[in-house]
C-alpha cells in the first residue's frame, strides 16, 4: 500500500524539488501539490493523505493553521519543511516527526523520508494529533521575546541579535532586517515578527516598517497628522496616522 503524500509550499521550485526526490520512491503517491493554505486544507480533507510535508510559512493561512483546521482522524503525518529560527526548531526536535531546513540535501531529505515512513507504518492518529497539537502550543507560547534570530545570508546560518537591528521593513512574503548598515531577509510577516519582538523596544510606525525605539533621532510633521521618522543611521521613514497612538505611548507623550 503506498504512502499518499501531500506537498504544501508556495514555492513553486520548492515543490518541483521535493516532488523530484519522492517520485522515484516506489512506495510514495503524490496525491496533491498545493501553493497555499487554503488549497492545502481542502486537499488534506479531500485526500485524506498519510504524509504532508508543509512549508511552516506558506500565504496564509500559514502552515500551523492549516493542521489546526485538521480533524484528528486526517491528520496526517508531517514532516516540515521550513527557515524557521532555533526556538522553532527545538520544538519540531521535541515534537514533530522531522524538519527540513532550507536548503537540505538529498541525504537529509531521505532521512526525512525514512523516518516518515517508520511513523506512518505504526500511525496512530490520535498521538499524531497530540504531538502537533503540543508543538503548536508551544510555537505560540515562546520563552519571552526573541532575543536573536537566525539568519541566512550566502549558504550560512548566522546569530543577529535583536538589539542590533534599527528597523524592519516588509519585502511581500519576507522582511529585511536593516542592522548596522547591512540588510538581511527573512522569511516572515510583519504581523509575525512584531507578535515575537519586545513591544517595550520595537514599534510599528507604518503597515511596511517595524522600528528599534533607541534608533528613532527625529519626528517632522508632514500631513493629515503623518510624520517623518528620522533614524540615527540616515533613514528616513513615515509614521501614519493609524500607528501614531503607540508611538506617542511609549515615549510618554503627545505629538
Amino acid at each position: 500500500m503506498k504512502i499518499r503524500t501531500v506537498i504544501v509550499d508556495d514555492e513553486p521550485l520548492a515543490r518541483e524539488r521535493i516532488r523530484s526526490l519522492l517520485e522515484p520512491e516506489a512506495d510514495v503517491e503524490i496525491v496533491a501539490e498545493c501553493g497555499s493554505g487554503d488549497e492545502a486544507i481542502e486537499a488534506l480533507r479531500a485526500t485524506l493523505a498519510d504524509l504532508v510535508f508543509l512549508d511552516v510559512q506558506i500565504l496564509e493561512p500559514d502552515g500551523f493553521a492549516v493542521l489546526e483546521s485538521l480533524e484528528p482522524a486526517s491528520t496526517p503525518v508531517v514532516v516540515f519543511v521550513t527557515a524557521y529560527d532555533h526556538y522553532a526548531l527545538q520544538a519540531f526536535e521535541v515534537h514533530a516527526v522531522d524538519y527540513l531546513l532550507k536548503p537540505f540535501d538529498e541525504e537529509r531529505f531521505h532521512k526525512a523520508l525514512d523516518r516518515a515512513r517508520v511513523a506512518v507504518a505504526g500511525r496512530d492518529g490520535r498521538a499524531v494529533n497530540e504531538r502537533l497539537l503540543s508543538l503548536l502550543q508551544d510555537l505560540k507560547a515562546p520563552p519571552g521575546y526573541l532575543e536573536r534570530l537566525v539568519v541566512k545570508s550566502a549558504g550560512r546560518l548566522f546569530f543577529l541579535r535583536t538589539a542590533e537591528i534599527d528597523w524592519i521593513e516588509s519585502a511581500g512574503n519576507y522582511v529585511c532586517l536593516h542592522a548596522g548598515g547591512e540588510s538581511h531577509l527573512l522569511r516572515e510577516t510583519m504581523s509575525g515578527i512584531e507578535a515575537r519582538l519586545d513591544p517595550a523596544r520595537f514599534v510599528r510606525i507604518h503597515r511596511t516598517a517595524i522600528v528599534n525605539l533607541d534608533e528613532i533621532k527625529e519626528l517632522q510633521p508632514l500631513f493629515h497628522g503623518e510624520y517623518e521618522v528620522a533614524l540615527r543611521d540616515g533613514t528616513k521613514l513615515t509614521l501614519s496616522r493609524s500607528y501614531r497612538d503607540r508611538l506617542q505611548e511609549l515615549i510618554g507623550r503627545e505629538f
